[in-house]
């Protein structure tokens, strides 16, 4: 297979859907493909087990992995608050990928039924979907890399206003799933920040839970009414939505961060309370969301995927993104997307807007991860 299989429909009723998804997928009757990867809006969520299996009949393919958003993705176009699909059709090397669900918190099921696999393959990269609704979902993201021995995660978080539900092979809920994949598989992935820091690093010096109380010695609202300037200073309502937390990756050489949302602030008292549980001698920055830095971030994401191709094109491609993002930070006529067709051209692609997104150990918020498979 040169190229992946893919196809993606909005209509009133999901088999109509289905079916154009088919149509856009061409000949089946043939296809090596092994690996689906399927995509719905929320508003199809309770009719994902038949989705899911109107799929495998049809293409023949029995294995499966993906999820529900708020929001979908496919080639040039998104999909938001309509009744659609996106499917992806794969074919990968002969016993070089493994499925797998686990919502069990010491992992023995996991570890019993893949370790193994894992070890003998090399498995260093997985696709990955969780639960929000989770509350060790964080901690499951961390010892799933760890159990790939510092494997790379890929994936989000289930996004709905329905159902959380998550597909490895069948339809569950919670945990996390997705699919391992060997050494044999090329790929690449990258991430791109929907948040550009507006201030310099600095360090909590004081803080209880998720409660900033100093930063730099200094009361905490001080030095983020320092950061964000004098205009949204004296008008601190309307930061909500803009500014964010950035916690900087520690033993990152890239510069990374991962975004927070402030979630509170004590005029009185000058405290700060972050979407973060965080402790003394942590670093802290502040950041702005907004499209023009967003659609820079990307663009330059972009440029450095595209320097892996090294004369190859994708056969075809995933797309993670934030719900924060896609038409409520570049605009309403799937603009996302779009730039990623303008600088890397025509190639298969499915994806969703997540609800956090997970890229190696980590839980980040406002971006968007790129995968691309060779």
């Amino acid at each position: 297979m040169e190229s992946f299989k893919f196809g993606h429909a909005s209509a009133s009723h999901w088999k109509e859907a289905a079916q154009a998804c088919l149509i856009q997928m061409g000949d089946l009757s043939h296809s090596p493909a092994n690996l689906g990867f399927l995509y719905t809006t929320d508003l199809l969520a309770r009719n994902l087990p038949d989705i899911l299996e109107y799929f495998k009949k049809e293409t023949g393919v029995s294995h499966w992995v993906g999820s529900v958003g708020v929001g979908i993705c496919s080639h040039a176009k998104e999909y938001f608050n309509v009744p659609a699909i996106a499917v992806m059709l794969g074919q990968f090397p002969e016993d070089s990928f493994s499925v797998f669900s686990t919502t069990d918190d010491n992992f023995e099921k996991f570890s019993r039924e893949h370790q193994s696999w894992s070890d003998n393959k090399q498995a260093m990269f997985a696709i990955v979907h969780g639960d929000p609704r989770h509350k060790k979902i964080a901690n499951f993201i961390l010892q799933v890399s760890e159990r790939l021995g510092e494997g790379f995660l890929v994936g989000g978080l289930t996004s709905s206003r329905r159902q959380f539900v998550q597909i490895a092979d069948t339809v569950i809920e919670g945990g996390l799933s997705g699919v391992l994949f060997s050494s044999a598989v090329p790929l690449s992935t990258r991430l791109a920040q929907g948040c550009s820091p507006i201030g310099p690093r600095h360090q909590i010096t004081e803080s209880s839970n998720n409660i900033v109380i100093r930063i730099d010695e200094r009361p905490a609202l001080d030095v983020f009414k320092e950061d964000i300037g004098k205009k949204l200073a004296n008008k601190l309502e309307k930061v909500a939505g803009s500014i964010f937390v950035a916690l900087p990756v520690i033993g990152s050489d890239l510069g990374d961060y991962i975004v927070r949302n402030i979630i509170g602030i004590d005029p009185e008292h000058k405290l700060l309370a972050i979407g973060e549980t965080v402790t003394p001698g942590t670093s802290i920055m502040f950041t702005r969301r907004g499209p023009k830095k967003a659609r820079k971030n990307l663009i330059k994401m972009l440029n450095e995927i595209k320097t892996s191709f090294k004369g190859r094109t994708p056969k075809g491609g995933l797309y993670h993104s934030c719900l924060g993002r896609g038409e409520n930070l570049f605009g309403k006529n799937s603009e996302e997307v779009k730039i990623i067709q303008e600088v890397l051209g025509d190639f298969p692609m499915v994806g969703f807007f997540a609800n956090g997104e997970i890229y190696y150990q980590r839980l980040y918020g406002y971006t968007g991860i790129l995968t691309l498979f060779f």
